[in-house]
């Protein structure tokens, strides 16, 4: 689908994306705390992390801009054990070349709505480094508060990282009890 000129649109993500968001996450892994993780995983990797996310009825997504995937974001179980079955954990990557534009933000607002439709309660964003201030920005316009500060929690690029937690409720939250049939991530 080729978008109008500077058009940004969001979408599902499909199985001929993973090597855009290889290249988006990639970066991301290689040179910021943004991600804990070391190594960039390959494409086939990206492809399996997808499909489990999708597998555990949680939303996965591509924004494009003139046409080309230029971010992603996706939910994940907070935790695996059966209690938290109704928390999300957000994760939303930009393509460096295209910060600035409103993706991150369409990005992350279509997580929100996405996830508060299918039933989930809270969303987490644990994020990598308190230095990483676009981030945690992005998570405050979209109604998240801080709720927790981990010092040097993780080790990277030779010095300690500390972890960021943000939170805000979706939908109704915890002002009522969740529905018998709405079970999140079965």
């Amino acid at each position: 689908m080729n978008n109008p000129k500077n058009a940004l649109t969001i979408r599902n993500a499909r199985p001929d994306d993973a090597k855009a968001i290889q290249r988006i996450y990639a970066h991301h892994v290689e040179t910021g705390t943004a991600s804990f993780e070391e190594v960039a995983p390959s494409t086939d990797e990206i492809s399996a992390r997808r499909q489990k996310v999708l597998d555990a009825n949680a939303p996965y997504i591509v924004a494009e801009w003139n046409g080309e995937v230029q971010g992603f974001a996706y939910a994940a179980s907070f935790r695996p054990r059966s209690a938290y079955r109704h928390t999300v954990e957000d994760s939303i990557y930009v393509d460096p070349k295209a910060t600035g534009k409103g993706i991150g933000s369409a990005l992350l607002s279509d997580l929100i709505e996405r996830c508060t439709q299918l039933g989930y309660r809270q969303m987490v964003a644990v994020i990598g480094g308190a230095q990483n201030v676009a981030s945690i920005n992005l998570h405050k316009r979209q109604g998240f508060e801080e709720v927790g500060h981990l010092k040097s929690t993780g080790f990277k690029f030779g010095a300690w990282v500390d972890t960021i937690f943000m939170q805000r409720t979706l939908g109704p939250g915890d002002t009522s009890l969740p529905q018998s049939n709405e079970t999140p991530f079965d």
